[in-house]
């Protein structure tokens, strides 16, 4: 899935002990040989993420009031 700036993502987590994070992609680091992304968490974290398969996928946008 090739994701841009402002998608909203869903990644699942690797331990069944935690949720799935969200986060809003700030950044397409590198395409051509692996997708990184720099990714704005909505716990204010922010770092850069190389997806596995199946791991990531468009989230619904929040709506702000």
């Amino acid at each position: 899935m090739k994701l841009e700036v402002g998608d909203r993502v869903t990644v699942e987590s690797e331990s069944t002990e935690r949720s799935p994070r969200t986060g809003v992609v700030e950044e397409v680091i590198d395409e051509a040989r692996a997708p990184r992304y720099r990714i704005r968490w909505d716990d204010g974290h922010e770092s850069i993420y190389t997806p596995a398969a199946g791991a990531v996928s468009r989230a619904e946008p929040t709506e702000k009031a």
